[in-house]
């Protein structure tokens, strides 16, 4: 019985040492490669991080529109301001907001019962001056015939002439003191100076205006809303490439999306001085066929100034790049001529400067005019890996022109 334990003992315990071994070797060996795989990685990334990344943009061909923004405000062409030139209480109105009217049309009347006295007595004076003339004549006459005779000195002949024509000169004053009593009377009547809208209305009935110093505004008319104008304050920096006969197109907030278009028809000489910030205004002349367009409205005017139809353009953004070098600081460019930019072109990865002359600029891209970039290269505009390629186009929708 021993001697056959003692046989078959060894061969039992070999076994079970060979099954044991056999998972723990596969476990060692599954680790060592997992091992390999980690560091391998983790080589990768430290290189991949140590080496720079770029965001790119392609040269391209397309449009240039260059624009200079302003604001302004929206005007009628003609705007009148109706005034009283005499004093008094408003008896009545014959218009109000939005009415239309046409030339002479009344519109108002200021209470004419003094302006009536004053025609009166102004009258009355009329008829005792036109008494004494008479009376002055006929005692001129009377003393003339009796010098003739001989019966009085030329000296009371002489007086009866100067009192005839004294009391003549007093018609005389007395007539236009009449005409300026008449004057004031009609200009209680307060008509229409032209054919219009009435946009303000600035008195209403028993109001008193007062015309001592400078004549009151009674309404504001605006003589045609189907054409009006936007007074735009453009900055001095931009006003010398402002040209008459430029095509605008401008927006307001009471209609948000939707533009509207225009010319510009006068660059006025006189500067406006605000704040040590000098501006001059721009005229741009607007078709209002509908009246969508109201008087006052601010308006965000884009005036067209220059456009190019198949530019060699790139992002404006790669003009400001300026790549680090390892140590962390500026890349060494190559030599650039006088006057020219500096842009970047990464090509297999490879980055280099290019000296290039620009031309016409835009809120998003730039003109090249002459430097070695062709059409389809990689332009670097940032650090990072985004490509920002398609991001101007997106935004430069909706300019009108």
């Amino acid at each position: 019985m021993n001697v056959q334990g003692s046989d078959k003992g060894p061969s039992i315990r070999e076994a079970v040492m060979t099954a044991m071994g056999r998972p723990r070797g596969r476990i060692i060996g599954i680790l060592v490669i997992l091992a390999l795989l980690i560091g391998v990685a983790g080589v990768a990334w430290l290189r991949s991080e140590k080496s720079p990344q770029y965001r790119t943009a392609p040269v391209e061909r397309g449009e240039i529109v260059a624009t200079i923004s302003a604001s302004g405000t929206l005007n009628a062409v003609i705007t009148v301001q109706v005034g009283s030139q005499v004093s008094g209480r408003i008896k009545n109105l014959y218009a109000d907001f939005n009415s239309r009217v046409v030339k002479g049309q009344l519109i108002a009347r200021i209470d004419p019962d003094t302006f009536e006295a004053k025609v009166n007595q102004a009258k009355a004076d009329v008829d005792n001056a036109r008494v004494a003339v008479k009376d002055a004549k006929i005692k001129r006459d009377s003393r003339a015939a009796l010098f003739q005779e001989g019966g009085i000195a030329q000296e009371e002949r002489d007086s009866a002439q100067a009192s005839y024509d004294s009391a003549a000169a007093k018609l005389e004053a007395s007539l236009a003191a009449l005409r300026a009593a008449q004057v004031d009377l009609d200009r209680t009547h307060i008509y229409a100076p032209v054919n219009g809208v009435v946009i303000a209305r600035n008195v209403d009935v028993g109001q008193t205006v007062a015309a001592s110093l400078q004549a009151p505004t009674l309404f504001l008319i605006a003589e045609d809303l189907h054409e009006m104008q936007v007074d735009t304050n453009v900055d001095e920096a931009d006003i010398s490439r402002i040209q008459v006969g430029q095509q605008t197109t401008f927006t307001v907030d009471a209609f948000p999306g939707e533009e509207f278009k225009g010319q510009v028809v006068q660059i006025r000489q006189a500067p406006i001085v605000q704040q040590n910030v000098v501006t001059y205004i721009v005229v741009v002349a607007v078709v209002n066929p509908d009246l969508k367009l109201k008087p006052g409205l601010t308006a965000n005017v884009r005036v067209l100034v220059d456009r190019r139809a198949d530019a060699l353009k790139i992002p404006n953004a790669a003009l400001r790049f300026k790549p680090p070098s390892p140590d962390g600081g500026p890349l060494a460019a190559q030599e650039k001529a006088r006057g020219s930019s500096q842009i970047w072109i990464l090509d297999d990865g490879r980055l280099s400067g290019v000296a290039v002359e620009l031309g016409l600029s835009d809120e998003y891209f730039t003109e090249v005019l002459e430097g070695d970039v062709k059409e389809g290269q990689a332009v670097v505009v940032g650090s990072g890996t985004r490509d920002a390629s398609r991001r101007p186009q997106q935004r430069r929708r909706g300019l009108g022109f």
